[in-house]
C-alpha cells in the first residue's frame, strides 16, 4: 500500500511549511531540526558575527577595501585554465541547482538598506571616462527582524526556502507551488506541446524574474516554473529533473496501473528526491571536493543542519571560480555544434548573454537541451582558483538600474552583510591552522607575488583584517572553502529525519536505498536524453582520458561572442512629459472650476436679465422705416448695430435695437454738414463730421443701404435749410481721420485739467504741457466746446433735467448751444472763489426765466423742483409748494408773489456758511486722469469746508484725555486689540496649535519613529509633507462641521461658553478653517507629487518593502510608472476626484459666484457628503497608514448629524402664507404662521425654502416681525433669481392664476450677534439698504418691552439708516414713525442718511440741505420722511459720529455696533470702530451679520 510511504513523504517535504507558525512557537523554546531548515529559518553562525557595531553595521570603507579594488586584485587574471581534477561544466552547474535547492537569499532586507559599491575613477569596464561618480547599488538581503538589536542578538539574515535536499528545486518550495507544476495525470508534472519541455509559466506562480542583461526583457516569457533558472545551463539541469520525474512516473503508472494520480506523483516524487539527495552527496560532492563523503552512521537527532552563513558565501565563490566563458553544446556523434549569434558564428554560447535570457536561441526545442547537457559532460571546468572569467567579474547580470555589476564584488558585499568572520577565525574554527595574508607557498603558482603584496596593502598587512571570502581564493586547493562546503552537506545528510539511508523513516528499504544509492546522474541523463550509457562517461561530473567525445578546446573568452555592455536602466524615461502634464492638470483643475463657475455666472445673468427685463423691445415696424447700420467706435472696439432717425428739429438721433436713444446730434448751429464717403472695400462706410462733439461712423451691409441713407439725408437736409458737403476717400483714411469717443473723452479731460488749474492756481506743467505733442493737445483742447449732454455729464446729471437747462443757459452766453472753455471758467469761478452773495446772485439769474429782475413764487418753486429732480422726486409738488410758502411766510414775505435779489439773499440769511462753502460738484475732479496735485488741493479746500461746518450731534462735555507718546499709544493700542479680540485670538491660537502639533508629530512620527518600513529614508521630505498635512486636513475637515452646526450654536451662545467662544465668528471661522484646510490640501497634493514621483524611479525590491501588501519582489526591479499612482491606485484615484470636488466647492464658493449664482454654490457645496465619502475611502487603502481619519470624524459627524436631522424634522412641515405684499424697490412683504413651540429673538435669521418654485435651495432671512408677535414676517429684495422668482410668484397675476398663496418650508432660528443688542447700555444699530431687516424686528422688540416696562439693560439706542432715497424701504419708515410715537422715554435716536443726495456743498443740493433744515426746524419732522428723525445727505461719517458717542457717554465703557447691509458699508463700520478701539476710551463691539 502507497498509503504510509506518501504519508511520510509528504511529511518530510511539507510539514515545516505548513505548521510553521506553530513551529516558530516551539523553536522559541527550544532546538527543533527540522525548525532551523524551514522556510524564513535563520542562518546558523559557526562563528561571532563581524559587523562594524557588533550589531549590524556592516564593515565598509575605509575600515576594509573597496569591494571593486579588491575584486580586481584578487579575481583578474587569464581565463581558459581546465580544472586540475578535470571537473565537469555540468558539475559547476549542478553545483548551482543543488544551492538553488538549499538557498534562497535572494530576497532583500525590508526596510531597504544598500551597501552601494563605488567604482574607483577610471575603471576600464564601468568607469571608462574617469567620472568618479558610478556606484553599483546593493542591496542587503532579508533578515530576521527580532535580531540585530544589540550585541547580543546580532543581526541574523534567513533562508527563504527549505534547506533540505528535498526537490524543492523541482517540486516548488510550497504546497500551492508544487500543484501548478502538476499535471494531475498519470503522476506526472505538466510538459509542453512537446512533453520534453515544461509549461512555461502563466505568471501566477511567484517566480524570479530578473531582467535579461542583454535585451533589458523582462516578464515571464521564457522561464519554466520549475525554480530559478539565473541561465539555460542551470534551466537545462533543472529540465533534465523534470524529465527524470515523468520517466520515472511512466515507468510506475505502468507497473502500477490501479495506483491514483496522486500515488503515482507522491512515490515518483520520494524516488527522484532520493535520488537527488545520493548524487549530490555521493557523486557530485566528492567530484567537486576531490574528497570522499564520511559514510553515513544514521540519523543524528542532536545535529543542527542548518545553513551557515560561511556556506552561502563560500559555495558561491567557489563554485565561480569554475564557470567558463562560454558552455559547448554537442550531439551524441560527438559533433560540437556552432552557435549564430549577433556578432557572428561561434563554437560555444557565451555565458554573459545568457543570464535570464528571453530569447529562445539555444534552448528551442527538446533536443537543444540534449545538446547543453551532453555539451557541460564533455567540457572541462575553469581551474579551482582565484580567478573568475569576466563574464561573471565584469558582466555579472546586475542589479536594479545597473544590467551589469561584478559577481566578486558583490559576494565581497555580501560577505559584509552576512557578517562573516575574518579569515584566520574561520579557518581557525576549521581546525585549519591560523596564518598570515596567504603567502606564494599557500597559493597556485600563478598567483604572482606581485598580487599577494597588493592584497596585504590593501589591509594594511595586518593579518587580522583579512576577511574570509578573499583569504579563502587565495588559498592553494581552497581548504578553508572545501571545509566549510562538506561540513554543511554532511550536517544537512545527518540531521535529516527523511534521509533515503535512514531505514528508521520507513520511507525506504535496505534495498531500494542500495539501489538508489547505485543510481548515478549518468544514469539520470541517459534516462532523460536521447543519448545511452555509451555516449556519456562513467561520471559525468569528471571527465577523463578515454572518456567519449573530449571537448576541442579549453574555451577562452576571445573565442567566443562579445558580451553586451552595460546600460543603465532609467525608470523615468518616457514618463517626464505625461507626469508634467499630470501636474498641470493638477493645478489647473481651478482655473477649470473658474471657467465653468464663469459660463454659469453668465448664464445665470442672462436668465436673471430676462427676469427684470421691463422694457419690451420695439416692435420691427416701428424701426421698420429707420436707416439702421453698424457705428465704428474705434480701431478696438467692436461695433454695434444702430438706427438713424432724422427729427424734424434739426436733429440726428442715433437709436439701439430696442429703440432707446444712443446720442443726439443737433444740427441746428451746423451751417453746413460734412459727410466723407468711403471709395474702396466695397464702398460701404459713411463719416459724418460733428465738429463740436465726436463724429458718425456708419458701416452698411452694402452700397446700396449707403446710397438709400445718402438719399433720405439729402432730402432731409434740404428741407432744414441745411448744406451738405460730400467727398471721397479711402476707408482707412476715413477711418483714421474721424474723432472717436474716445478721442472726445481725452479733449474733455485736457479741457478740465486746464481749467481747474486756472481756478486752483496750478501750474502749467501740473496742466500737461509739458511737451511739444502734450502742448498741441492743450491748446486743442481749450478751442472746443461742451454740448448740452457733456455739460449734463460733466455735473453728473441728466442732458434734459431743468437744472442743466437752467445752468446751461446762465453759463452759454453766446448762445450758440456750447459752452466754451471761457464760459466754463467764468462760472466755475463764481462757485469755487465766489462769496455767498456771488453765488445766491448766480442762482437767482438760473431761476429769473424771463430776466425782469424778480423770482416769482411760480420760479422759486421751479428751482426747488429742479432740485426734487437731483433727489429722485423724494419730494412732491405739494411738500415743495409747502415748502415755498413756509419759507415766504419765514422771512416776512407773505404777501409778495415775487422776489428782488436782495429779498431772496436775506431768505438765505441763516444759511450764508452753506453758500459760501457751495461748489459744483464736477465729475471731473474725480476722474482718475486729474493730476494728484489738483486733487490734493481740492481735498485742502474740500477738508476746509467740512471742518467749518461740521455737524455736532452733542454738546456735552468731553472726558479727559491723556496725552501718551508714539510707543505708548502702540503699547495701548496693542493692549485694546488684544482685548477686543481675546476670545477670537484664543480660539484660533488653540486651533492653529492643535493642527501645529498634529502635523509635527506626525512628521516626527513618520521622519524618526515609524515603524522601520524605510519610507522615510526613500522620501524623506514628500512623506513628512503628505502625512503631517493628512493629519491637519483630516482635524480640518472633521471639526469644520461644528461650525455649521447653526442649532448648536444658537443654543450655546445663550450659554456661559459665549464668554469664551465667539459663536457670532463661526461663519468666518468657517472659511478660516476652510482657506486653512485647503492649503494644507495643496501641501499634501505637492507631498503626494514628490512620492509619486520617488516611488516612480524606485526599484520594486524597496517598493515591496514600503507597500508589502501592493507589490512583491519578483527579481524584475521595474517600478509602476506614475499613471499607475495616479489613475489605478484607490488613493490616486480619489486623490484626484477629491481635488476635483475640492476645486468646484471652493471655486463656486468664493463672494462674487455666491452671489451671481447661489444655487451653484448650494449644489456644488453639497458636495461634502461625497467628499467625506471619498476622504474615507482615500485613507482605507492603508498604503502607508492604518486609517487614522474616523479619530477625528466621529465626534464632530455625530454632532453634525444630529444638528441636521433637527433641522430636517422642520424641513418637512409646511408653513401657511397669510399675506404677501409687492413694496417698492423690489422687496417682497411676506407674512406667514408661526409654528407651535417656535421661540426666536429679535435680530435672528431662518432659511425658507418655497417648492413652488421647482427647487429644494434654502435661502436665509432676517426676521423683520418681533417676538411677541402671532405671525412671522420676512422683508425679501429681489436681488438675484430666486429672490426675483419669488417675487413674481406671489406677484397678484400669479396669484390669480394658482388661487392660493404657495407655502414656504421654514428652518431655524439660527442665533445671530444682533440679537445681543440688549445686553449693551448703548447700541448702535447700523443698516443700509435690506439690511435694516434685523433691526425691523429688534425696534418692534424694543417698542414693545417698553411699552411693558419690561427691564432692559439697554438705556439707549442710535438707529443709522442708510438708504439712496427714503422712498425705497417706506415700510420700515412706518416701523420707524411707530417707535417714535410709542418711545416716550427718548430711548431710540435715528438718524436717517439718504445717499441718492451728493454732499452738502454741492450747489445742486444746497438748496434742499436748507428746506430741508426749515421744515425741520419749523414743522419738527423731515421734509422727506415726515419723521422727527434727523435726514442728513451723503454718507454717515461713522468715526465722527462713533467719536461723539464717547463724549456723551462718558460712564458706559462698551458701546455696542450692530451692522448689516451692503459689505462696503459694513467694512466702514469695522474700519471706524477699530479706529476708535485704539483710543482708551469706550469700547465698540461690533458685529455684523453673515450666512
Amino acid at each position: 500500500s502507497p498509503g504510509p510511504q506518501k504519508s511520510l513523504l509528504y511529511l518530510h517535504t511539507h510539514w515545516c511549511t505548513l505548521l510553521l507558525p506553530w513551529l516558530h512557537a516551539l523553536c522559541a523554546a527550544g532546538p527543533i531540526p527540522c525548525c532551523s531548515v524551514a522556510p524564513g529559518a535563520r542562518l546558523l553562525r559557526l562563528l561571532p558575527a563581524n559587523y562594524a557595531d557588533g550589531v549590524y553595521q556592516a564593515l565598509q570603507e575605509p575600515h576594509v577595501p573597496n569591494a571593486r579594488q579588491l575584486s580586481n586584485m584578487v579575481a583578474r587574471g587569464p581565463s581558459g585554465l581546465p580544472s586540475r581534477r578535470n571537473t565537469t561544466v555540468l558539475a559547476v552547474f549542478f553545483g548551482f541547482h543543488v544551492l538553488s535547492e538549499i538557498l534562497g537569499t535572494e530576497k532583500p532586507g525590508c526596510p531597504a538598506e544598500f551597501l552601494n559599491i563605488r567604482i574607483p575613477s577610471g575603471d576600464l569596464v564601468f568607469d571608462p571616462e574617469g567620472t568618479g561618480a558610478v556606484v553599483l547599488p546593493f542591496q542587503r538581503i532579508h533578515w530576521a527582524l527580532e535580531t540585530g538589536q544589540s550585541p547580543n542578538s546580532p543581526r541574523e539574515q534567513t533562508n527563504e526556502v527549505t534547506g533540505w535536499l528535498d526537490g524543492s528545486s523541482i517540486y516548488g518550495p510550497s504546497h500551492s507551488w508544487s500543484d501548478a507544476l502538476r499535471s494531475f495525470s498519470g503522476g506526472q508534472l505538466a510538459a509542453g506541446p512537446s512533453g520534453q519541455l515544461p509549461k512555461e509559466t502563466d505568471g501566477r506562480v511567484p517566480m524570479w524574474k530578473a531582467l535579461d542583461p542583454s535585451t533589458g526583457q523582462g516578464g515571464p516569457r521564457g522561464i519554466y516554473g520549475k525554480g530559478q533558472p539565473a541561465n539555460r545551463f542551470l534551466q537545462a539541469e533543472s529540465i533534465a529533473w523534470f524529465r527524470y520525474h515523468n520517466h520515472l512516473a511512466t515507468e510506475l503508472a505502468q507497473a502500477r496501473p490501479s495506483w491514483s494520480d496522486e500515488d503515482i506523483f507522491q512515490h515518483t516524487r520520494k524516488k527522484v528526491i532520493a535520488t537527488f539527495q545520493s548524487i549530490v552527496l555521493y557523486e557530485w560532492l566528492p567530484a567537486l571536493l576531490g574528497r570522499a563523503v564520511p559514510e553515513y552512521t544514521g540519523y543524528q537527532q542532536h545535529m543542527d543542519p542548518s545553513l551557515s552563513p560561511e556556506f552561502v558565501a563560500a559555495a558561491e565563490l567557489f563554485l565561480a571560480t569554475m564557470v567558463p566563458a562560454g558552455v559547448y553544446k554537442r550531439d551524441l556523434s560527438c559533433q560540437f555544434q556552432n552557435v549564430s549569434s549577433p556578432g557572428g558564428t561561434f563554437p560555444a554560447m557565451r555565458l554573459c548573454n545568457n543570464y535570464w535570457s528571453r530569447e529562445s536561441t539555444g534552448v528551442q526545442q527538446a533536443e537543444d537541451v540534449d545538446g547543453l547537457l551532453l555539451g557541460m559532460s564533455s567540457q572541462i571546468a575553469e581551474r579551482e582558483d582565484n580567478i573568475l572569467v569576466e563574464d561573471l567579474q565584469d558582466y555579472w547580470y546586475g542589479p536594479l538600474k545597473y544590467s551589469r555589476t561584478d559577481f566578486m564584488a558583490s559576494w565581497l558585499q555580501r560577505g559584509r552583510d552576512l557578517g562573516l568572520p575574518t579569515y584566520n577565525q574561520a579557518r581557525e574554527r576549521f581546525g585549519l591552522h591560523p596564518d598570515k595574508i596567504p603567502s606564494a607557498h599557500m597559493c597556485v603558482t600563478w598567483v604572482s607575488d606581485q598580487v599577494l603584496k597588493n592584497v596585504a596593502d590593501l589591509y594594511a598587512n595586518n593579518t587580522a583584517r583579512l576577511e574570509m571570502l578573499p583569504g579563502g581564493m587565495l588559498e592553494a586547493d581552497s581548504p578553508l572553502f572545501s571545509a566549510i562546503i562538506l561540513d554543511q552537506f554532511v550536517r544537512l545528510r545527518d540531521g535529516d529525519r527523511f534521509w533515503f539511508e535512514n531505514t528508521k523513516n520507513g520511507l525506504f528499504t535496505e534495498a531500494e536505498a542500495r539501489e538508489i544509492r547505485n543510481t548515478t546522474f549518468r544514469d539520470v541523463l541517459a534516462a532523460v536524453t536521447s543519448g545511452n550509457l555509451a555516449d556519456f562517461q562513467s561520471n559525468v561530473f569528471v571527465w577523463r582520458q578515454g572518456d567519449p567525445c573530449p571537448q576541442p578546446q579549453q574555451l577562452t573568452a576571445e573565442l567566443l561572442a562579445n558580451c553586451t555592455p552595460m546600460t543603465v536602466l532609467d525608470y523615468f524615461e518616457g514618463s517626464g512629459a505625461g507626469f508634467g502634464i499630470i501636474i498641470v492638470i493638477l493645478f489647473c483643475l481651478p482655473l477649470v472650476s473658474l471657467f465653468a463657475a464663469w459660463i454659469v455666472a453668465i448664464l445665470r445673468k442672462r436668465d436673471f436679465k430676462k427676469l427684470e427685463k421691463k422694457k419690451e423691445p420695439l416692435s420691427d415696424c416701428v424701426l421698420c422705416s429707420v436707416p439702421s447700420a453698424m457705428e465704428w467706435h474705434g480701431p478696438k472696439t467692436d461695433s454695434s448695430p444702430v438706427y438713424i432717425q432724422l427729427q424734424a428739429d434739426k436733429v440726428l438721433k442715433v437709436l439701439d435695437g430696442r429703440g432707446s436713444v444712443l446720442r443726439s446730434i443737433s444740427l441746428k448751429t451746423h451751417g453746413r454738414v460734412e459727410v466723407i464717403l468711403s471709395s474702396n472695400k466695397g464702398n460701404k462706410a459713411l463719416l459724418l463730421k460733428s465738429p463740436k462733439e465726436y463724429d458718425l461712423v456708419l458701416l452698411f451691409n452694402e452700397e446700396a443701404e449707403r446710397s438709400n441713407f445718402m438719399g433720405k439725408l439729402r432730402e432731409y437736409l434740404r428741407k432744414s435749410c441745411l448744406d451738405l458737403l460730400v467727398s471721397e476717400m479711402k476707408e482707412q483714411s476715413l477711418l483714421k481721420r474721424a474723432v472717436t469717443q474716445e478721442q472726445r473723452k481725452q479733449i474733455l479731460e485736457t479741457f478740465f485739467r486746464h481749467l481747474f488749474a486756472q481756478v486752483l492756481d496750478i501750474e502749467k506743467s501740473d496742466a500737461g504741457e509739458l511737451n511739444f505733442e502734450s502742448s498741441q493737445k492743450a491748446k486743442e483742447s481749450l478751442t472746443c466746446e461742451l454740448s448740452r449732454a457733456e455739460f449734463a455729464e460733466a455735473l453728473g446729471l441728466k442732458a434734459h433735467s431743468m437744472f442743466v437747462d437752467s445752468m446751461f443757459s446762465l453759463a452759454d452766453k453766446d448762445g450758440n448751444g456750447y459752452i466754451s472753455f471761457r464760459e466754463f471758467l467764468d462760472i466755475l469761478v463764481v462757485f469755487m472763489k465766489g462769496s455767498s452773495e456771488e453765488k445766491s446772485k448766480v442762482m437767482f439769474r438760473m431761476y429769473d426765466i424771463d430776466e425782469n429782475g424778480f423770482l416769482s413764487k411760480e420760479e422759486f418753486l421751479r428751482m426747488l423742483r429742479s432740485f426734487i429732480e437731483i433727489s429722485n422726486n423724494c419730494l412732491s409738488r405739494e411738500q415743495a409748494e409747502q415748502v415755498t410758502e413756509s419759507m415766504f411766510r419765514a422771512s416776512g414775505f407773505q404777501d409778495r408773489d415775487e422776489l428782488t435779489w436782495e429779498d431772496f439773499h436775506y431768505m438765505l440769511r441763516d444759511h450764508d456758511s452753506e453758500l459760501r462753502f457751495t461748489q459744483l460738484c464736477i465729475k471731473g475732479q474725480r476722474e482718475k486722469g486729474v493730476p494728484e496735485v489738483f486733487k490734493k488741493n481740492l481735498h485742502n479746500l474740500l477738508s476746509l469746508m467740512a471742518n467749518q461746518y461740521q455737524l455736532h450731534l452733542y454738546t456735552e462735555a468731553q472726558r479727559k484725555k491723556y496725552q501718551r507718546n508714539k510707543v505708548q499709544q502702540k503699547i495701548q493700542e496693542f493692549k485694546r486689540f488684544i482685548e477686543n479680540y481675546r476670545r477670537h485670538i484664543v480660539c484660533v491660537v488653540l486651533f492653529s496649535a492643535i493642527t501645529a502639533g498634529l502635523f509635527v508629530e506626525r512628521a516626527y512620527y513618520y521622519a524618526f519613529a515609524s515603524p522601520s518600513t524605510g519610507i522615510a529614508q526613500t522620501t524623506f521630505v514628500g512623506i513628512i509633507i503628505s502625512r503631517g498635512s493628512a493629519a491637519c486636513v483630516s482635524f480640518m475637515y472633521s471639526y469644520i462641521l461644528l461650525t455649521m452646526c447653526r442649532n448648536l450654536i444658537t443654543v450655546l451662545r445663550e450659554t456661559f461658553l459665549n464668554h469664551y467662544i465667539p459663536f457670532d465668528a463661526a461663519v468666518d471661522f468657517h472659511r478660516w478653517i476652510a482657506m486653512a484646510a485647503l492649503i494644507f490640501s495643496v501641501l499634501h497634493t505637492a507631498g503626494h507629487i514628490v512620492n509619486v514621483y520617488i516611488f516612480s524611479v524606485t526599484p520594486l525590491s524597496v517598493l515591496s518593502c514600503l507597500f508589502s501588501s501592493v507589490f512583491m519582489n519578483d527579481g524584475s526591479q521595474l517600478p509602476q510608472k506614475y499613471y499607475w499612482w495616479v489613475f489605478q491606485s484607490i488613493p490616486g484615484m480619489t486623490g484626484v476626484l477629491l481635488l476635483i470636488i475640492l476645486a468646484v466647492m471652493y471655486v463656486f464658493a468664493t463672494h462674487h459666484f455666491r452671489r451671481v449664482s447661489f444655487q451653484a454654490f448650494w449644489i456644488t457645496h453639497h458636495l461634502y457628503v461625497l467628499l467625506y465619502v471619498l476622504v474615507i475611502i482615500h485613507g482605507s487603502y492603508a498604503l502607508v497608514q492604518q486609517p487614522r481619519f474616523h479619530i477625528y470624524f466621529i465626534i464632530p459627524a455625530l454632532i453634525y448629524g444630529a444638528d441636521k436631522l433637527l433641522s430636517l424634522s422642520r424641513k418637512k412641515v409646511e408653513i401657511n402664507v397669510v399675506k404677501a405684499e409687492l413694496l417698492p424697490s423690489g422687496v417682497t412683504h411676506l407674512r406667514f404662521q408661526r409654528p407651535q413651540d417656535f421661540d426666536y429673538k429679535s435680530g435672528q435669521w431662518v432659511r425658507i425654502a418655497c417648492m413652488a418654485l421647482g427647487t429644494t435651495e434654502y435661502h436665509p432671512f432676517t426676521l423683520t416681525s418681533a417676538p411677541h408677535e402671532d405671525t412671522l414676517s420676512l422683508h425679501i429684495r429681489a436681488v438675484g433669481p430666486w429672490t426675483t422668482r419669488l417675487r413674481e410668484l406671489y406677484a397678484p397675476e400669479s396669484l390669480a392664476v394658482l388661487g392660493k398663496l404657495p407655502k414656504l418650508y421654514l428652518d431655524g432660528p439660527f442665533g445671530e450677534g444682533h440679537q445681543e443688542w440688549h445686553k449693551f447700555e448703548v447700541s448702535v444699530l447700523v443698516g443700509g439698504g435690506i439690511g435694516v431687516t434685523p433691526f425691523a424686528s429688534i425696534l418692534k422688540d424694543l417698542v414693545f418691552k417698553s411699552s411693558i416696562n419690561s427691564k432692559l439693560m439697554c438705556k439707549k439706542i442710535y438707529f443709522i439708516w442708510v438708504t439712496r432715497t427714503q422712498r425705497q424701504f417706506e415700510w420700515l419708515a412706518d416701523i420707524i414713525r411707530e417707535v417714535e410715537e410709542a418711545d416716550k422715554n427718548e430711548l431710540v435716536s435715528v438718524h436717517i442718511y439718504i445717499t441718492q443726495l451728493a454732499e452738502k456743498f454741492d450747489l445742486r443740493t444746497t438748496m434742499l440741505y436748507i428746506c430741508e433744515r426749515h421744515f425741520q426746524k419749523v414743522l419738527n419732522k423731515s421734509l422727506f420722511t415726515g419723521l422727527r428723525s434727523i435726514t442728513h445727505f451723503g454718507r454717515p461719517p461713522f468715526v465722527p459720529f462713533f467719536d461723539s458717542l464717547q463724549e456723551v457717554h462718558p460712564e458706559v465703557h462698551k458701546i455696542g455696533v450692530f451692522s448689516c447691509g451692503p459689505p462696503g458699508m459694513t467694512k466702514s463700520v469695522e474700519k471706524a470702530c477699530q479706529q476708535l478701539n485704539k483710543k482708551d476710551q469706550a469700547y465698540f463691539a461690533h458685529h455684523y451679520e453673515n450666512f
